[in-house]
C-alpha cells in the first residue's frame, strides 16, 4: 500500500526507518542492514529522501561518543530533518498505515488457530519492545508467517512475533521469566484475553 504512495519499496522502508527514530543518526550500512536492502538502493533513496529535505546529513563530531564506533573513521550520518515541514503529517501517515494494518492482524491471526491472548507492542506502538506481536495459543504457524511477511512487506519493516503454548505461558509466568514479564508489564494493545489471571 505504501510503496504505490511513495513509488519505491525501499523509500518506505527508509521512510519507516526513519520516522520511527527522527532523533537517530544512522550510517548508510547500519541502514542497509536494518531495511535489509542493497546498499545501492539505500544509496538512491536516500540521495531522493536528503534533495527533498527529509532527511539531513549530521556530522560526526556531533554524535554522541557512545554512536561512533570506530573513532578516526570517517561515516556520513543521516537523521529526520526537525524542520521539514510535512513531518507531522508524514508521521500520522505512517502511524495510521500502522493502524491498518494492525487492524487487519488482529482479524485475521484469530482464523488461524486457537488464540487465548493477542497483543500488539513495540513497533505497532511506535517504541521499543521485545517483539511487536505476541500470542498465546495454538496457532498455524506456516500461515502466521505468510501474515508476517504481508505485513512487514506493506509497512516496510520487520515485525517480531513471539507464540507460546498456554503450558508454556503458565510455565514461565510461575517461574518469573524476563521476557515474559517485560512484555506483561510493558505498554501494549490487548485485543484478546482469555487467559485467567493474566497480568495487564
Amino acid at each position: 500500500m505504501l510503496e504505490h504512495l511513495f513509488g519505491s519499496r525501499t523509500r518506505v522502508k527508509l521512510l519507516s526507518l526513519f520516522l520511527r527514530n527522527p532523533e537517530e543518526p544512522i550510517f548508510v550500512r547500519e541502514m542497509t542492514r536494518r531495511v535489509g536492502t542493497q546498499i545501492n538502493a539505500v544509496r538512491r533513496e536516500l540521495a531522493n529522501l536528503t534533495k527533498l529535505g527529509l532527511i539531513v546529513e549530521t556530522a560526526e563530531k556531533d554524535l554522541p561518543q557512545s554512536k561512533v564506533r570506530q573513532p578516526g573513521l570517517k561515516k556520513k550520518y543521516y537523521k529526520v530533518n526537525p524542520d521539514f515541514r510535512l513531518l507531522k503529517e508524514l508521521s500520522a501517515l505512517l502511524l495510521r498505515a500502522q493502524a491498518l494494518y494492525e487492524g487487519k492482524l488482529d482479524q485475521e491471526i484469530p482464523k488461524i488457530g486457537d488464540v487465548q491472548y493477542l497483543a500488539f507492542l513495540g513497533v505497532f506502538l511506535g517504541e521499543r519492545a521485545p517483539v511487536d506481536v505476541f500470542i498465546v495459543g495454538v496457532v498455524n504457524e506456516a500461515q502466521l508467517k505468510k501474515l508476517i511477511r504481508e505485513t512487514e512487506q506493506a509497512l516496510g519493516y520487520e515485525i517480531n512475533f513471539t507464540v507460546m503454548s498456554p503450558d508454556e505461558f503458565r510455565y514461565r509466568k510461575d517461574m518469573t521469566d524476563k521476557f515474559l514479564y517485560s512484555i506483561l508489564e510493558g505498554r501494549k494493545h490487548v485485543v484478546i484475553d482469555r487467559l485467567d489471571g493474566i497480568q495487564k
